[in-house]
Order: structure tokens, then C-alpha cells, then sequence
């Protein structure tokens, strides 16, 4: 998850019609190759891809870009697509050609949410090319060598709607799925050398970095809002006037500076999804975008409840459901009964791991490569509890560059991480 202006995007997706094209953005490390401590060199990869500097390289429908953390790298599909399947290939080609690159400068991606021993404090950089003076906008105002500012890597889903009316949908349907995604897609358990006691720790570190302005973040779960209007009067309007005696020249003001876990993007129309930890490898990370997907849109044809059904569950019950599902992931014990009737389950409690083990049965369709990997990571556990698991509670460094070392092997080779 980006705490900072998206630079480059995926394209706009144009007012398109709910789920008619979908625009996906995997974030990774750079690390040297031998250590695997962090390598603030996302500048001269993209310098030597592209000839000259540049913060994005385009490469056919996929392209590269930079975020705030000078290691971090992103890539992404340039226009919104249909073809989920037709993504991790293409994605997996590119990670390969980054690799290319970067093994010529020591270095190579590192897959998973956070780096496990990262001190941001004296190992963070800023991008300092194109755009440098927002980035330092932010390094004015907030703690930036933080964890919730330099060490977290996300996937971000981008959902279209066309009207007011697909927005509303949209947006209600957005905000009953967020919870539960940690249970599923956690990768962030070790940071500063130990076990962190949440398996996705890249959350409960963003959810702090900007608590010196609450409203940038709020809640993480964004606020029940019906159309542009009431967004703009209960979300982005409280933000743009909090950050204002920070921001005198105005660098920040705009839509991206919304923090929470789901953001509207009326300027590209789209809806886009931060609260997702990068897996192990691209298909890993499209299985679960396409699971997101599935429920969000049977939530959105009112599968299980109606718009007011589903606009009555508060911010507040929300986020108790998603901070649960922060620390135990799919071990979260989920017993607000309201909530789960509109998730179709007619029983008072379940774990999260129950409730997806029901939706991905009943509501997700598309390849059987998305149910296998779906159904290994409801079976073996997210990313996070693999990981703790591959550590046998051993924690010190050299432990730690076995397991990550592994991993980097997973992302370039293109397999799932089952120690």
C-alpha cells in the first residue's frame, strides 16, 4: 500500500461499467543478492530499462513504476483488462526482467509485505527523481523512516464504476469484503528481527502513520457514502482541511491523499483496493485479486443482501472484523451475526478461515488454477503463517536469509512457498 501519490497509474478505466476491466499493481523489494538487506537502487533499474531516468517504463500492456521508498519497485497492467488469467505470466515475465537487470547491479526482487529485519530509520531513501517535491512534502509532515511509511508492499486492485449509482454498489460491497482479506492474503509477520504477534504487521503499522492527522487514514474501513457528493463531504473534505496548515503549497491536496484501505478515485473512476499483502509470486497474488473480485461482485448483485442491508454495518463493526483478521488472520474468530447473514452464512460465529472456505465454494469462479492456490492457502494458511512456520520460532538473521532466500526463489521461479 502506497502512503504516497501514485505518480504513475494503471490507466484510467474511463467510467467503464462495474466489472468490466480490472487494473492490478504488485509492489516489491530490491535486495543484494547476497544479503538480502535492502537496495535503495529502484532509480537505476529503470534507468538502465529504459536508457535514460525516468519513474515508469512501459513494456507493452504491462509497466513499471516507482513508489515513495527509493527500493520499492512496482509493476502493473497499463490498461484495465478482463483477462485476470491472462496476468500472472505476463507479470511473471516482467519480475524475470527485473531480475535480469538487477543481477548486474547485486541485486534481485523480494516477494512478501514487509522486509523481516528493514530498520527503516536509517536504511529508508525517497525517491528523489521526478515528482521528488511530493514525496518530501510527506518526509515534512510525517515520520517517514517509519515502518508504515518504508516497509510495506502491497497489491492494489482497481475496480471501475460508471455512475453515482454502480458507485454506491460498489463501494458498500468494497467495504464488507476489506475485513476479511488479512485472513487470506497476510505476508507480514517478522519486522525488526522477531515475531511481530500479527500475521499481517504491514497493516497495523500503516494504520499509524498518520495518526498526527487522523482523518487521512481514519478507520482504514472507509465511511458509508452513496455518491461523489456525500463522499466528498464525509471523507475527502475533513482530510483536505486537516492536512491544509501542513501543506501551504497545496502539493497534497488531492484524491491519493486519502488513506484508508479502500479509496475512491473519481478521477479515473475507480475504486482501489490497498489492504492486500504481496504473495510469493504473481499467481498467488491474482488468485486471490480474482477471489476479492468474485465476492465483491456477488455483494454487489445484492447476492445475500440489499444496498441498505449492507450500507447498515458501521465503519466501527467493520474494522473490529478486519484488526481481528490483522493479528490471526484466518484463525480470526468472526461473531457479528449481521455480518455474516450478508456473507450468506447463517450460523452466529465462524473462524475467517470457515468463511472463505464458504465463499471460495460458493461464489468464486473463473480457472482452477485460482481454486488450487485458493484452496492451498485455506489449507497450508495465508503467506504469513508459512513463514512462521519455515522459521521454526528461530528469528535471527541468518535464519531469516534461509526463509527469504527461498522466497526471492519462489518469485522468480514462479511456485508457491510451502516449507
Amino acid at each position: 500500500m502506497s502512503p504516497a501519490p501514485e505518480t504513475t497509474s494503471v490507466a484510467s478505466l474511463g467510467a467503464l461499467p462495474a466489472f468490466r476491466g480490472y487494473g492490478i499493481e504488485l509492489e516489491y523489494m530490491i535486495v543484494g543478492v547476497d544479503d538480502l538487506s535492502v537496495r535503495p537502487i529502484a532509480d537505476q533499474l529503470f534507468l538502465q530499462a529504459a536508457g535514460y531516468q525516468t519513474n515508469e517504463v512501459e513494456r507493452g500492456m504491462l509497466g513499471w513504476s516507482n513508489e515513495l521508498a527509493l527500493h520499492v519497485f512496482e509493476v502493473k497492467n497499463l490498461r484495465p483488462t478482463l483477462m485476470l488469467q491472462a496476468l500472472p505470466n505476463a507479470m511473471q515475465t516482467e519480475i524475470r526482467q527485473a531480475n535480469r537487470i538487477l543481477a548486474g547491479l547485486g541485486a534481485r526482487l523480494m516477494p512478501t509485505a514487509m522486509h523481516p529485519w528493514m530498520n527503516p530509520a536509517t536504511e529508508g531513501c525517497l525517491w528523489p527523481h521526478d515528482h521528488a517535491d511530493l514525496y518530501a512534502a510527506y518526509g515534512r509532515i510525517f515520520d517517514v523512516k517509519t515502518h508504515g511509511w518504508f516497509n510495506l508492499q502491497s497489491m492494489h486492485i482497481n475496480l471501475p464504476f460508471a455512475d453515482d449509482a454502480q458507485f454506491a454498489r460498489l463501494h458498500a460491497a468494497t467495504r464488507l469484503v476489506l475485513p476479511i482479506l488479512p485472513a487470506v492474503a497476510a505476508s507480514s509477520p517478522i519486522a525488526d528481527g522477531k515475531n511481530t504477534s500479527y500475521l499481517d504487521y504491514r497493516m497495523q503499522a500503516y494504520r499509524r502513520h498518520t495518526e498526527q492527522i487522523p482523518s487521512l487514514a481514519g478507520a482504514i474501513i472507509p465511511e458509508n457514502a452513496s455518491n461523489k457528493t456525500e463522499y466528498q463531504t464525509r471523507i475527502l473534505d475533513p482530510m483536505l482541511r486537516d492536512i491544509a496548515p501542513h501543506d501551504p503549497k497545496r502539493l497534497l491536496a488531492y484524491e491519493w491523499l486519502n488513506s484508508r484501505g479502500a479509496i475512491a478515485r473519481f478521477d479515473r473512476n475507480a475504486i482501489e483496493i490497498r489492504v492486500i499483502d504481496t504473495q510469493e509470486h504473481p499467481q498467488a497474488d491474482l488468485a486471490i485479486a480474482a477471489a476479492t473480485i468474485s465476492v465483491i461482485k456477488s455483494l454487489y448483485d445484492y447476492d445475500a443482501a440489499s444496498l441498505t442491508d449492507q450500507q447498515a454495518m458501521t465503519t466501527d463493526e467493520l474494522a473490529h472484523i478486519l484488526w481481528n483478521c490483522v493479528r490471526d488472520g484466518e484463525q480470526a474468530v468472526i461473531d457479528n451475526a449481521a455480518y455474516l447473514r450478508i456473507m450468506g452464512i447463517t450460523e452466529e460465529r465462524c473462524t475467517a478461515k470457515e468463511l472463505w472456505q464458504y465463499l471460495i465454494a460458493e461464489r468464486i469462479s473463473g480457472p482452477s488454477t485460482w481454486s488450487k492456490v485458493l484452496n492451498t492457502i485455506l489449507r497450508e494458511g495465508p503467506l504469513a503463517r508459512r513463514i512462521l512456520r519455515a522459521t521454526g520460532n528461530d528469528y535471527s538473521v541468518p535464519r531469516l536469509r534461509e526463509v527469504y532466500r527461498t522466497l526471492c526463489d519462489c518469485l522468480q521461479e514462479g511456485r508457491l512457498f510451502l516449507p
